[in-house]
């Protein structure tokens, strides 16, 4: 079974954060309850897609809901935060932002160094949704993504 990148998210936010064997508890008993393996690599497409941050907290790896999700709860998922037992916590926001943000300047670099226009055309997009999310501005960088894909 394969989860679209904002189920992956709406399982995260049952939670607020996770850590990533905590993440794999629940992709792990989700699949158990739906009758069919849900792919790590479901997990690594909703990081692609800026829909999950992973980002450190007092050391430790932690993932939260990042800025282009929209959340949604995959059936089956409701009950999870009762079965693997794991109390809600608030994400540490700046250094999600902060995460978030150096993640996109990076692939942004990238994305202008190798001249890829469908990585700038995404990372344009992606912008926007950061802007909303972060209360940031990202004008510039935006610029020069847009001017790549023409």
């Amino acid at each position: 079974m394969t989860l679209s990148p904002d189920e992956v998210a709406g399982v995260v936010d049952l939670f607020g954060e996770l850590s990533p064997t905590e993440l794999a508890r629940a992709r792990e008993e989700l699949g158990y309850r739906l009758g069919e393996a849900i792919p790590e690599t479901d997990v690594r497409a909703a990081v692609r897609a800026y829909t999950l941050v992973p980002y450190e907290r007092d050391g430790e790896r932690r993932i939260a809901v990042g800025p282009t999700a929209f959340p949604v709860i995959p059936d089956g998922g409701e009950d999870l935060p009762h079965i693997l037992d794991i109390e809600p916590r608030t994400p540490e926001r700046d250094a999600l932002v902060a995460a978030a943000l150096d993640r996109f300047r990076e692939a942004s670099l990238l994305a202008l160094r190798i001249e890829r226009a469908g990585a700038c055309e995404r990372l344009v997009d992606v912008s926007y949704d950061i802007e909303a999310w972060a209360d940031v501005s990202l004008g510039a960088i935006r610029e020069r993504l847009d001017a790549a894909t023409r």
